[in-house]
């Protein structure tokens, strides 16, 4: 295919779907990423397309957000991975609530095999995937209906989550950045979010790399509220992913990322890729427990109480045991 070829097919794309990762655009084309990231700077200089970490977005894609139909054709594999595991943080019999997107909607499929499950959620498409499912109760917010993303929004739904209080929220979004966090481009959306990780413990941000380092324009989660980000392995030449992703980890936020070719088998590695060891918030001892590794605080506690025990000896029993150490 000439390039001329390449970069037609690659506008007719974006202009389709609103936002393509390079990722997709090379399997399409059928060229590398390297070749399809020169493409689509070509075309930005010509001001047909706009770059995004990991993809081409159209002219003024900040403030534009795909609808449904477009947004369930992009990055597939990847969020199926992160779909699977997102669902083995779930445990049998917990109450969570799910706000609404195609990711979300991936890991409703998978949460349909969890018995005793009850799911708060303000999404159509979410509660369509658990509607059949065995001993899992949906209970759906009020609100209006928002059609681009089948989500029901405004004051109704966020009056519905009031007083409610559960253990995981599990939310997608437009953007994730560690300065801002989470965003999205629709405030009504935004507005719901929020109110569906104040009833939760826990906060689980389910994004793949397109998204790290996007921001959009109203944030719904700061960073410092979100505990886990489950993600995908951002391609090796995608720098800006791995650096946010390094940026994350160093705020405290827990990264799980799905391994490359980890698909629907799950297999996936906590960490930051590129090597690099992944800081976590540390979970602090149980009361009544103490590190004893050798030459820790553990042993220096010891050696400690030893020198006070032969203290607390009389001079006459200090000498019997000094007699008896140097026979």
């Amino acid at each position: 295919m000439f390039a001329a070829e390449r970069r037609q097919l690659i506008l007719e794309m974006v202009r389709a779907n609103g936002a393509v990762s390079l990722r997709e655009l090379a399997r399409v084309v059928q060229t590398s990423e390297v070749t399809v990231r020169r493409d689509v700077r070509a075309l930005e200089a010509e001001g047909l397309l706009d770059r995004r970490h990991g993809g081409a977005v159209l002219p003024g894609g900040f403030t534009r957000e795909s609808g449904f139909p477009q947004k369930s054709h992009l990055a597939t594999a990847e969020k199926t991975a992160i779909a699977d595991l997102a669902a083995g943080l779930v445990e049998e019999g917990e109450a969570i609530v799910v706000g609404a997107g195609t990711t979300t909607q991936e890991l409703a499929r998978r949460l349909a095999r969890v018995p005793g499950l009850t799911v708060v959620t303000n999404s159509l498409l979410v509660a369509q995937a658990l509607a059949h499912a065995n001993r899992v109760e949906v209970v759906m917010t009020g609100g209006t209906l928002r059609g681009s993303n089948y989500a029901l929004v405004g004051s109704g739904a966020e009056q519905s989550l009031q007083g409610l209080r559960v253990s995981r929220a599990f939310l997608s979004g437009s953007g994730l950045t560690a300065e801002r966090g989470l965003s999205t481009s629709n405030m009504l959306s935004a507005s719901v979010d929020r109110a569906l990780v104040q009833a939760a413990a826990e906060v689980v941000v389910l994004a793949d790399h397109t998204k790290l380092g996007t921001d959009t324009m109203f944030q719904t989660v700061p960073t410092d509220v979100i505990t886990r980000l489950v993600t995908d392995e951002p391609p090796p030449h995608d720098e800006r992913a791995a650096t946010e992703l390094q940026a994350l980890a160093d705020q405290g936020v827990q990264i799980t990322v799905a391994g490359a070719g980890a698909g629907a088998s799950g297999s996936a590695g906590d960490g930051v890729p590129g090597g690099r060891p992944q800081p976590r918030r540390d979970m602090p001892p149980l009361p009544g427990q103490r590190r004893t590794h050798p030459g820790g605080p553990g042993s220096q506690l010891r050696s400690a109480a030893s020198i006070a025990e032969q203290q607390a000896q009389s001079p006459v029993e200090r000498a019997r045991v000094a007699d008896m150490r140097r026979r």
